[in-house]
């Protein structure tokens, strides 16, 4: 009896720690979209959480006045970036403001080939940390992510980047929003 006692225990920990190590595999691989019940991967912005003020693209995409930068940020695959911690400023043009460009501009920038110059003009929108309160100073520069500074000034009370007006400011979870109506073009 002893002896079969001895012969198990060794096979019966082996086919545990074999059957652990299957089912420990088979929980770290990633679900992909080709089985038909699996749930497509999804990065920062697929997290879902109800108690936490929303963060950038959650506010632009709640915003009937930004469904055009909303298309442009996702046709530019920006929405996990925008998602993250950050923190992060927008200067985020309306749609008014993408309005103002030359007809087919918008369309032409959206289209798959033209992915390089619409993020280079989305980044040139974004900036790395918060721009705020007096920070928001006369002459103050900011490097943007993309396409090089742009200068805020002041008139009066109204403030402006690159010469378009600051309609509104709304704080996120993971930065600050300032509404413009103009788009930024990197010169």
């Amino acid at each position: 009896m002893k002896k079969v006692l001895l012969f198990c225990i060794p096979v019966l920990l082996l086919v545990l720690a074999t059957s652990c190590g299957s089912s420990t595999e088979k929980a770290s691989k990633p679900t992909t979209e080709s089985s038909a019940d699996a749930t497509p991967m999804t990065g920062q912005s697929g997290v879902v959480d109800a108690t936490s003020a929303p963060n950038i693209v959650q506010v632009a995409v709640g915003s009937k006045d930004h469904t055009t930068l909303v298309a442009a940020v996702k046709a530019a695959a920006l929405v996990d970036a925008l998602s993250n911690a950050g923190p992060f400023t927008v200067f985020a043009p309306t749609n008014a403001a993408f309005d103002k460009l030359p007809t087919g501009t918008v369309e032409d920038l959206m289209k798959p080939e033209n992915k390089e110059k619409l993020t280079d003009i989305l980044g040139y929108h974004t900036y790395v940390g918060v721009i705020d309160g007096v920070l928001l100073m006369d002459g103050a520069e900011y490097d943007m992510v993309f396409g090089g500074k742009a200068k805020i000034t002041k008139q009066g009370d109204k403030t402006f980047v690159n010469g378009s007006e600051i309609v509104g400011t709304i704080k996120t979870s993971n930065g600050v929003v300032h509404v413009i109506n103009d788009v930024l073009l990197p010169k």
